[in-house]
């Protein structure tokens, strides 16, 4: 597990190395520097052009040399480095630096750019601050998930437990609608992320609405839901289009065939079985009749002659008409069953023989499924990044098609799924492009996948369209063409994870919604950590996080936990952030010009109320008992204590429970 490092008391002293200043190079500056931390490069040689021109200005010191040797780590201060970023496109380059580092510096966080999973475990375990990440590989569930074209958003594993991001637009018949509060649908198993009535928006937080607003069709929410195990499973198999309600009808015709064919191959079989049996028969006692004939001639030339007769051989023996003359006629029509018998059912033999081979060859060859008509996914580029989707597609049960312009592709791909290859012009009319669901263009050549983007956007203007890119400027001209295609930069994604990692947080996985990318990041509190002793919901609102899962040392985790919880060392907590996120929790700079909310406690019914008042008052609010016994005392009373707008809200509504008139008031 990895651990956050406590803050510094000085944040201005962190210095974050970053090896390699490629496109992966210069995103992870950027993601930096939304944490206002200084940053030193080192780069081989200096680019004609950068593709961050700005890049140079926001670099605090830029060396060109070798990253490996020792004079320049120690030139760049590696001594006073809090994190190293090697992020070069040589895997070796990047791992001999980080063994150089750990040498000058043991404790100054590796994170490496490697592919190398097994290498990476080991050298996890030897140097221990090391982590290590495929950058291409990061935004594959987020290309899978775009693809889709459905409601679910993210989806990642937790303690063994499903999770699922949802978005869903509220339709006048929704059981939700005109009935649901917003605060109604955080439960124990789901939480919400965001709310718009008309569009979709996220403004980089969470939290950004009223509680109170009630749910109205047109209404468009995304919220985090934990799926049950079985649930998921079968939801995964019959939410797809190709699972409709004909598919026991089907799987019956499935079943038919299958054991017809499988009664067919019994059947051979036991034809072979009589066949073989007759011919052994037919030679046992052809060599003991021609024995007994002959009996000075061996058992063996009786069963050689036996076996030619069962061959066809009968001219060979009894070709000479005047021999046949000395042999008796019972033995010439004996020879001459055996003969046809031999040629009967031998070529039977035969002939089961050849399909057999004929079946095993084309086993070895098997056919790929025919491309499909309507309603699918079309792949382009099937490298690494394209493969892994088409992997997790499959999982959906999404019929697929993958496109590569390498001819020999084919020989690669283990996935089974129809495979297309050639030119672009000659491919892609062949493809049902018209009729596909969504398109997904992930080759690793950025004008090629203008081009098909271009290409597929006029033959479908309805499909869902996935754009890989891993510049920065082309993604945005990408979405002023095409404003509803959903462009994924691999490396401004990649960045933001490696930049968390350099903090020292876990990155369990991430996502992306509305074009934002949400990280699922784990902490485990250390005594001098910024979240150590705050309540969930300070954490929450002041942070703009959303905490989804809370764990006690040697206890179960809780999903979806109560904004009451205060965490101490040894705690574990699991919450969705943005890099604006991160960045608030590394600096410990809580919101606090939003919590400026109070109670008005105007009377409560019953001295029970009394009582349970000042219980809920201090557990929402963190404040202690007796000062929320003394107040609930006085009542009518204005609660001293500055909340935040959900956390007030929340506390008046459980006051109201318990016939404690309150309302929220403004500070302002």
């Amino acid at each position: 597990m990895s651990h956050s490092y406590p803050p510094h008391k000085n944040h201005q002293e962190d210095i974050f190395l970053i090896c390699g200043l490629g496109s992966l190079g210069q995103h992870c500056v950027l993601s930096l520097k939304k944490f206002r931390v200084k940053v030193v490069a080192i780069e081989l040689f200096k680019p004609k052009i950068w593709e961050i021109p700005e890049i140079e200005d926001l670099i605090d010191e830029l060396i060109f040399a070798d990253c490996r040797h020792m004079k320049i780590l120690q030139q760049a201060n590696i001594e006073k480095c809090r994190a190293a970023l090697l992020v070069t496109t040589n895997e070796q380059v990047n791992i001999e630096t980080a063994l150089a580092i750990h040498q000058l510096n043991p404790k100054t966080r590796l994170v490496v750019r490697s592919a190398q999973d097994n290498l990476n475990s080991l050298l996890e375990e030897q140097l221990g601050n090391f982590i290590a990440y495929e950058p291409t590989q990061l935004p594959t569930t987020a290309f899978a998930l775009a693809a889709l074209g459905s409601e679910i958003k993210g989806f990642f594993t937790l303690d063994g437990q499903p999770l699922q991001i949802i978005q869903r637009r509220l339709k006048s018949n929704d059981s939700w609608c005109y009935t649901r509060y917003l605060h109604e649908l955080n439960t124990r198993t789901r939480s919400l992320l965001s709310y718009h009535h008309q569009f979709p928006n996220f403004w980089g937080s969470f939290h950004q609405w009223n509680p109170e607003t009630i749910l109205q069709p047109g209404d468009l929410i995304t919220y985090i839901q934990v799926k049950d195990v079985l649930t998921f499973n079968q939801s995964k198999s019959t939410n797809s289009p190709l699972f409709s309600k004909s598919k026991p009808f089907l799987l019956r015709i499935k079943s038919s065939i299958f054991q017809l064919w499988r009664k067919g191959r019994n059947y051979l079989r036991g034809v072979a079985l009589i066949c073989g049996a007759i011919v052994l028969i037919l030679l046992f006692f052809g060599t003991i009749l021609i024995h007994s004939y002959y009996p000075e001639s061996t058992f063996f030339s009786a069963f050689s002659a036996t076996v030619i007769l069962l061959l066809g051989g009968y001219s060979d023996l009894f070709g000479e008409f005047e021999q046949m003359e000395q042999i008796p006629h019972w033995l010439q029509l004996f020879s001459l069953g055996l003969t046809l018998s031999g040629t009967a059912f031998v070529g039977v033999l035969y002939a089961l023989l050849t399909e057999l081979l004929l079946s095993t060859k084309f086993q070895f060859v098997k056919r790929r499924p025919p491309i499909p008509e309507q309603n699918h996914i079309i792949i382009i580029g099937l490298g690494r990044v394209g493969r892994e989707v088409a992997r997790l597609l499959q999982g959906f049960k999404q019929a697929l098609l993958g496109i590569s312009f390498k001819a020999d592709i084919a020989s690669e791909i283990m996935l089974d799924i129809p495979l297309m290859s050639g030119h672009l012009p000659d491919v892609l009319p062949q493809a049902n492009l018209e009729t596909a669901k969504s398109i997904v263009v992930v080759t690793d050549d950025e004008i090629l996948n203008l081009e098909v983007a271009l290409t597929a956007k006029k033959l479908n203007p309805n499909c869902h369209l996935v754009i890989r890119t891993a510049g920065q400027q082309l993604g945005k001209y990408l979405l002023q063409i095409l404003p509803h295609a959903q462009i994924v930069g691999t490396y401004e994604v990649a960045a933001e994870v490696f930049a968390g990692a350099a903090f020292g947080e876990n990155i369990i996985t991430l996502f992306r919604l509305n074009n934002q990318t949400i990280l699922v990041t784990e902490y485990s509190i250390e005594s001098e950590d910024t979240l150590n002793g705050l309540l969930l919901a300070d954490i929450a609102y002041g942070y703009g996080v959303v905490p989804i899962l809370y764990q006690k040392p040697s206890q179960s985790s809780i999903f979806m936990p109560h904004e009451e919880l205060r965490l101490s060392v040894g705690d574990r907590l699991v919450v969705l952030a943005t890099i604006e996120g991160l960045k608030s929790i590394e600096k410990g700079q809580l919101s606090l010009d939003k919590k400026r909310w109070k109670i008005q406690i105007q009377n409560a019914a019953t001295n029970d109320a009394i009582f349970e008042g000042a219980n809920t008052l201090s557990r929402i609010s963190g404040c202690s008992l007796s000062l929320a016994r003394n107040l609930m005392k006085e009542l009518p009373t204005i609660f001293p204590i500055p909340l935040y707008y959900h956390q007030g809200l929340r506390l008046v509504r459980e006051l109201r429970k318990l016939r404690v008139d309150s309302h929220l008031i403004s500070v302002e």
